[in-house]
């Protein structure tokens, strides 16, 4: 994931300053064929590129819209592809016209012509890696994951198609979405440190492998070991000056 951050202080739900505690993540796409994140994060710093007609989100009411997401994904004035963050994690979002602003930390996938698998392919990736990121974040897992589509059908998102009008033309889903979080979670899971042994258990090995006849007899054999290994190192330390 190419994360960088932008926060949109001009825009009236920055200035809000609620925050939430976030229970889930919405995605979104942004319904107009335009990949450029130029066209909604500003200002340019030096990767976006300039946005020629001053309509991004950086503004009290973009489009004359109360709106505001935590992040875009897409394009780069290079043509690669980036995830910017545009708010706080945690600060109250404006997205879903509905309880979901209260809930979920929300993203904007910049739509292009819907046709090109390609550049599906790249921002979908990017989208897991950052809900991966977010689910890290603040304990969360795929199952909290819902498009505004979904949240519609749950009743708390206004009746919105993305971004299920557009997936499913390249084989994908939310489900799918949901299951490659779930993989690159998986994945990038630390592995869990070996149990301790208890004292019992240790004793137990010791004296099948060194062939102890009773139990006491392996401690006796470590505090021997002991101490028999700080004596050398004891006498060595004393004849090192004699020899050097």
């Amino acid at each position: 994931m190419n994360l960088q951050k932008l926060i949109l202080t001009n825009n009236a739900c920055y200035k809000a300053g609620n925050t939430i505690t976030p229970k889930g993540i919405m995605v979104h796409s942004t319904g107009a064929n335009n990949p450029k994140l130029s066209r909604y994060v500003n200002p340019d710093d030096g990767l976006l590129g300039p946005n020629l007609y001053n309509n991004h989100w950086n503004q009290a009411t973009p489009d004359g819209r109360k709106v505001c997401v935590h992040a875009f994904i897409g394009k780069l004035k290079d043509g690669s592809i980036a995830t910017y963050q545009t708010l706080p994690w945690n600060h109250q979002g404006w997205h879903s016209g509905g309880d979901a602003n209260n809930t979920h930390i929300s993203f904007e996938i910049c739509e292009d012509g819907l046709v090109d698998p390609v550049y599906l392919r790249a921002v979908f990736n990017e989208a897991v890696e950052l809900c991966v990121h977010l689910c890290k974040l603040y304990n969360l897992n795929e199952t909290q994951i819902i498009c505004h589509s979904e949240g519609y059908k749950k009743g708390i998102a206004t009746n919105h198609a993305d971004v299920m009008h557009w997936f499913p033309k390249h084989g994908e889903s939310m489900d799918t979405f949901r299951a490659a979080v779930k993989k690159a979670l998986a994945a990038s899971a630390p592995t869990p440190a070996p149990a301790l042994l208890t004292r019992e258990e240790c004793q137990a090995i010791i004296q099948s492998k060194c062939n102890f006849s009773h139990p006491q007899d392996v401690w006796v054999a470590i505090e021997t070991h002991r101490f028999a290994d700080e004596l050398y190192r004891r006498l060595a330390a004393a004849m090192l000056p004699i020899y050097t």
